[in-house]
């Protein structure tokens, strides 16, 4: 049995990757018992909230910061790739640690493989404790009156309104007590989680610094100049209107509750609605991991069982027009292609791609949300599953199916004087705004002044809008059992 009152504390970091508003992490250095900052990079599981590619990138340097952060205050941070249970048996051993903190995740093979984890570990006379901080709320107590899920957002947010402010925020700890010597650590760079040949990434860090003093950043910059007037203006892709603070959050570099008090008092200079709409978009996330948390096959189960049946078509050569931005839809094309870039795509971007993807494709949209999730940094296993069952229509309080936007028309509203579009699909960047986001019926001066043969340096449109809304709207008759 081990003497838990003396020994070292494990903390085991996960999607946590911050010293600020880290619970778990700031309790043990208030112990004042050593403390052994381990990350371990688990191997991939169905449901357990794996990264993809664009991710890892971000992963590696979010590592480089908190393990640098760290030293600061006299801890190092041990690396360590396994199977969680394995490699925390082994960190056991070798220094005698008896207990465990972490902050709890809510992806539901997280939670099965934590449950588990925690059973063992206690079995054996080690103390576990978990800790809140990823969420505003707790899934399993924010529940209707009946006891049980929110189904609609915006009786979710009312309820998540009347719970009030989340808890305070807790600083970083001063100082951590490091144990006398360090277990073993492998080498982050050993882990290959940079891209290298071709370094598709390359162009990231000209957007984005992970870790989190670029989320603290991000966050004071979006405060300072974007969040007045964030209502209206975070619809245009063009505008420096977000927060891009999803990445940050992704991989909990800056804790949602830090971010919410960040808005607290704004009223006196920011409009009140603008603050409303920002903390709106921190608990859509929030009802997204509620909806996962009450139905863990979110990511691969129509929630709407309905569309079951749906008659998707998942042409492979549409599919990899889509990926590549070569749709000849320029907004869709925008969109594709600033994803490729920087791993990101602004979000009413999102809708009108994803939009496209299964509404004029008749591509399932379980394929576009995995590609999402090999692409975005900020890929998220409750983010990604619920809004893109919100635009298929086939999702918890969904946008319903015929709701088909026509990407032109969102082109012209949201990009008026096509700068988005001219920044990622810069062969076009000679069109004027007229012809800009149907560059399909320009007439043929118009394209030749602009240097451009369509289906050669920029292609013809991959389906027409009219016919397409047509067959998809049939398609989702037959579901419908009209």
């Amino acid at each position: 049995m081990t003497d838990t009152a003396a020994a070292p504390i494990i903390v085991w970091f996960r999607k946590d990757l911050r010293l600020d508003d880290n619970l778990a992490l700031k309790a043990a250095a208030d112990s004042g018992r050593r403390v052994i900052s381990l990350y371990i990079r688990e191997p991939p599981a169905p449901g357990n909230g794996s990264l993809g590619p664009a991710q890892d990138w971000w992963l590696h340097h979010s590592l480089v910061s908190l393990q640098r952060s760290l030293g600061n205050l006299g801890a190092e941070l041990v690396f360590r790739r396994g199977s969680a249970d394995t490699v925390l048996d082994e960190i056991v051993r070798e220094t005698g640690a008896g207990s465990i903190y972490w902050n709890r995740r809510h992806d539901p093979g997280g939670i099965a493989l934590d449950t588990v984890i925690k059973r063992d570990l206690k079995s054996r006379g080690l103390m576990v404790v978990s800790f809140p901080g990823q969420l505003l709320h707790d899934p399993m107590k924010l529940v209707t009156g009946a006891g049980g899920p929110y189904r609609v957002y915006t009786p979710f947010w009312r309820a998540l309104e009347r719970m009030g402010d989340p808890p305070s925020t807790v600083e970083a700890p001063r100082r951590i007590l490091a144990p006398e010597a360090n277990p073993r650590s492998e080498r982050l760079a050993d882990w290959g989680l940079l891209p290298t040949a071709p370094d598709w990434a390359r162009e990231f860090p000209e957007i984005w610094t992970p870790g989190e003093a670029g989320a603290a950043t991000k966050l004071e910059a979006f405060i300072e100049s974007a969040i007045g007037g964030y209502r209206e203006g975070r619809d245009f892709p063009a505008r420096p209107s977000t927060s891009l603070l999803s990445p940050h959050l992704a991989l909990g570099e800056i804790s949602p509750a830090r971010i919410w008090h960040a808005t607290a008092g704004l009223a006196g200079h920011i409009a009140t609605d603008d603050v409303v709409h920002f903390r709106k978009e921190l608990a859509w996330r929030e009802f997204c991991y509620h909806l996962l948390f009450h139905f863990p096959a979110l990511p691969e189960n129509n929630w709407n069982d309905r569309f079951d049946a749906f008659p998707w078509e998942n042409d492979d050569d549409l599919f990899d027009r889509w990926t590549k931005g070569m749709t000849g839809y320029p907004m869709v094309d925008a969109g594709m292609r600033q994803l490729w870039r920087h791993g990101w795509m602004h979000n009413r971007v999102r809708m009108i791609v994803a939009s496209f993807l299964v509404k004029h494709l008749m591509i399932d949209w379980r394929r576009g949300e995995k590609w999402f999730r090999q692409t975005l940094v900020d890929a998220d296993p409750a983010s990604n599953a619920a809004n893109w069952q919100w635009v298929a229509g086939s999702g918890a309080d969904a946008s319903p199916f015929f709701r088909i936007f026509n990407p032109v028309l969102q082109s012209e509203k949201f990009d008026p004087e096509g700068r988005y579009i001219r920044r990622f699909v810069p062969e076009l960047s000679r069109l004027d705004n007229r012809y800009i986001h149907r560059p399909f019926a320009a007439p043929t001066a118009a394209l030749e002044h602009a240097g451009i043969a369509l289906g050669k340096d920029y292609p013809c449109p991959i389906v027409d809008h009219g016919v397409a809304r047509a067959r998809a709207l049939t398609a989702y008759k037959s579901i419908q059992g009209e």
